[in-house]
């Protein structure tokens, strides 16, 4: 099993709206896609901004690039992203998991 984890910034007084777009639209596209094992959105406020840290698990790096193309170590971004996020951080990071 692989976790892949990204992370981005939103200004605090959008991150309830742009939580919501994560639970209507990544949440869903994630689990739809055949490999992934899993979905969590992770949210920490602070004055600086509010992090949001998408965790998922996979089967396989063939599963991750069925969702996020054959590069693997590259983000997918959804088009309401660029009207959030303070910085589109190019790369995501992947870990082999060993326990549950």
């Amino acid at each position: 099993m692989i976790a892949r984890i990204w992370k981005g910034t939103v200004a605090p007084e959008r991150s309830d709206e742009y939580l919501m777009l994560m639970r209507t639209v990544a949440i869903p596209d994630y689990q739809a896609t055949p490999g992934n094992i899993g979905a969590y959105a992770l949210r920490h406020d602070s004055t600086d901004g509010t992090e949001f840290v998408m965790l998922t698990f996979w089967e396989s790096k063939e599963a991750i690039k069925a969702f996020a193309g054959d590069d693997i170590a590259v983000a997918k971004y959804y088009d309401f992203d660029g009207d959030f996020l303070l910085d589109m951080v190019p790369t995501v990071e992947h870990f082999e998991v060993f326990d549950r």
